[in-house]
């Protein structure tokens, strides 16, 4: 026990120095509340405006896009990187989620759009400590009531507890003028931007879209889990929600005929019935509700998970709505 955390230790302080020789390279990589809203503070003196984008680190071209994104709406742009425990259950993968804080510093000095990065200890951000046990945890936690049982909910239950605690947290230290998210994470986006709403907070939220693979595949850090047989059949996921998002653009409004058109589309792909399906779904984008019959003219949000493996899979399209 004692040489495992000792090499964790060690790796931790590599990761640290290498990000702080980076940081003095242009780039500031900050750990604690005090380091970021003094950055804060600058920007706002300088008359700038500021853009936050929250990860858990394990950088790809997807998160690139975002960084991007935020740039067209604010003068700096700051990104935050935290593994976030309150987010996952007891049973979930966060010892082995992939941390990888001086490959990310590099390639957001590459890209040269983010100007500072957050990437606080659990500590900093739990100061009362924090358990993935939900039932010993103590302190404040932020539940979005209504949108957050449904769906990604139903299989995680305490996800998105988790995932609104930890954006109010980071607002709330980072103070930005606009916060961005990604398309890929439909049902966090309502979630989010419900919170935002409710709790009266001074920010702006900007949805990007998904970015994909060349085979349609949408980025995430979770695709790396995927063993090259898995990578080949992952598209069948994206190549029936595109189908469905096409026929809808085309005229078919029938939830049905959607589904079925996704279930198709995917046996199509996976030939050897790998992929495993948790749900399929086709929901209002402002209540998380499932549409019956036919898709009315406020449009839907039509998400899917799926497991390959032992990597867990999720993607959605917007059929006329907007996030």
């Amino acid at each position: 026990m004692f040489a495992t955390t000792t090499l964790r230790l060690a790796t931790r302080s590599r990761s640290t120095a290498a990000a702080m020789s980076t940081a003095r390279r242009g780039l500031q990589v900050l750990h604690t509340v005090e380091a970021v809203r003094a950055v804060r503070g600058a920007t706002r003196a300088n008359g700038q405006t500021l853009a936050l984008v929250p990860t858990m680190g394990a950088l790809h071209d997807g998160h690139l896009a975002l960084m991007a994104t935020a740039k067209q709406h604010a003068d700096v742009v700051a990104s935050s990187i935290f593994v976030n425990p309150a987010q996952f259950a007891p049973h979930e993968d966060l010892d082995q989620y992939p941390r990888t804080l001086p490959a990310d510093v590099t390639a957001l000095t590459e890209q040269g759009v983010v100007s500072a990065v957050f990437a606080p200890t659990a500590a900093e951000m739990y100061p009362s400590g924090i358990t993935t046990n939900v039932a010993e945890q103590r302190g404040t936690f932020v539940s979005v009531a209504g949108l957050s049982h449904q769906l990604e909910g139903e299989i995680r239950p305490h996800f998105f507890r988790g995932v609104a605690t930890v954006v109010a947290k980071l607002l709330g230290a980072v103070q930005p003028d606009v916060v961005v998210f990604g398309q890929k994470d439909a049902q966090q986006c309502v979630v989010v931007r419900r919170m935002i709403t409710d709790l009266l907070l001074p920010v702006t939220m900007i949805v990007a879209p998904t970015v994909r693979e060349a085979d349609g595949l949408a980025m995430s850090s979770r695709n790396r889990y995927l063993s090259p047989a898995e990578r080949a059949v992952a598209p069948a996921l994206s190549a029936g929600l595109l189908a469905a998002q096409t026929a809808f653009e085309q005229g078919e409004k029938r939830r049905d005929a959607l589904l079925a058109i996704v279930d198709r589309e995917l046996r199509a792909v996976d030939t050897k019935g790998e992929v495993k399906v948790e749900y399929v779904s086709i929901a209002s984008a402002t209540d998380l509700a499932e549409v019956s019959g036919e898709i009315g003219p406020d449009g839907a949000i039509m998400s899917a998970a799926v497991r390959l493996g032992s990597t867990r899979l999720i993607d959605n399209v917007l059929l006329g709505t907007t996030l």
